[in-house]
């Protein structure tokens, strides 16, 4: 990754923080966002400021560059500013993982979804997704050099989670996006990709709102268990591992997939 730049969504923590500092250990720059800020259809705490500058720290340590920005990606002309920007600064764009994600829980009827709850989570997942690569795409085909799109979707692209028909329907939309661009861009050498994690062990499926859900309604727990292998959460850097595969040229005639990595959750669904 010597010498690339690369743009990250959803940066502060999680996935996010840990596909950001295997890039820098690989010798690329970034350009981290993540909105930093809570929501109050979320009922846990979102990535904080301080979170995305610990991101930024770790990784200049590994002796990247780092350019950062709080911007929700639902602001498409934020979003677009900033990564024309920084991709000057930087010398130009080569990968994106369009990572910022989100969901929401409660009733257990997805008929019970108010539009608030829904607009935050498809507006975060789906169309963040699509203000992301309408941002970066330009760049990278003004550039003529190519490139690797990565799009975070989830085993939820492949099965309907009760009670989240919100993030359900998010996640087989970006699998949409996904082959509709990697359809659209292959022309220009630029590859669209997707991973497509079982439960992953990060915080926004740790935490106390989550875990007093789960103890309250105990028959929702299939919607986050059911992996083939003897593991309930994979970790961060597992789905990290796939990212910088796909981004990479041994990945080079690969394009339109959504590569699942999820413990053989989609052979038992």
């Amino acid at each position: 990754m010597s010498e690339r730049v690369v743009l990250i969504t959803g940066a502060a923590r999680g996935q996010g923080r840990s596909h950001a500092l295997r890039f820098a250990e690989d010798g690329a720059d970034l350009l981290l966002v993540d909105r930093c800020a809570d929501a109050p259809e979320i009922p846990f705490a979102m990535g904080s400021s301080d979170e995305l500058k610990q991101t930024a720290k770790e990784a200049r340590a590994l002796g990247a560059q780092v350019l950062t920005k709080e911007v929700n990606v639902r602001d498409g002309a934020a979003l677009t500013k900033f990564v024309e920007t920084a991709s000057r600064k930087l010398g130009g764009l080569d990968v994106v993982i369009a990572n910022a994600g989100t969901y929401s829980f409660g009733p257990l009827s997805s008929l019970e979804i108010d539009d608030a709850r829904w607009e935050e989570v498809v507006g975060t997942n789906l169309t963040g997704v699509f203000n992301t690569i309408r941002a970066a795409a330009p760049i990278m085909i003004e550039a003529g050099r190519g490139g690797a799109i990565i799009i975070t979707s989830s085993t939820a692209a492949r099965r309907g989670l009760r009670s989240m028909a919100d993030y359900t329907a998010s996640k087989h939309g970006v699998v949409g996006l996904t082959r509709t661009f990697a359809n659209e861009l292959a022309s220009h050498s630029i590859r669209v990709n997707s991973v497509a994690p079982t439960g992953v062990a990060t915080h926004m499926i740790q935490n106390p709102a989550i875990d007093k859900w789960f103890a309250d309604n105990p028959e929702m727990l299939e919607n986050e268990t059911g992996n083939m292998l003897p593991v309930d959460l994979i970790e961060a850097s597992d789905i990290t591992n796939a990212v910088v595969w796909l981004a990479s040229d041994a990945a080079r005639y690969i394009t339109g997939v959504d590569l699942p990595v999820d413990a053989g959750f989609r052979e038992l669904t």
